[in-house]
């Protein structure tokens, strides 16, 4: 038996006003939508999933039942992990370190030119 499942669509939108990122997620019988914040009302929920199925995204019977929808609050699903840190810290304290050498050699310069 040979059964094969309809593919997962998973969709991204940032809101930048509102410092929230949402991931849509539809899969054949339910739609998932994970924020990043809780800073969308009921009403602009609707709205969302409106506009959703009016491009395309979803299919038109969520935005009509919009309650049934799943909305997940989860901020660590979007912030990177520990790996993605250590490697950012590693680059900033290069970073800054060269930044300042070429500070201070460029000030040792200066210096030099005065004294002459």
């Amino acid at each position: 038996m040979n059964r094969s499942l309809p593919p997962s669509r998973s969709y991204s939108f940032a809101f930048p006003r509102l410092d929230t990122v949402i991931e849509v997620e539809s899969v054949a019988d339910r739609l998932v939508v994970h924020a990043s914040r809780d800073t969308f009302s009921r009403d602009r929920k609707a709205c969302f999933l409106r506009r959703l199925a009016a491009e395309g995204f979803i299919a038109e019977e969520w935005a009509s039942d919009w309650v049934t929808v799943r909305w997940i609050v989860e901020p660590d699903r979007f912030m990177p992990d520990q790996a993605h840190r250590a490697k950012t810290g590693r680059f900033m304290r290069r970073f800054l370190a060269a930044a300042f050498a070429l500070w201070l050699s460029l000030m040792a310069f200066a210096f030099l030119q005065v004294a002459r």
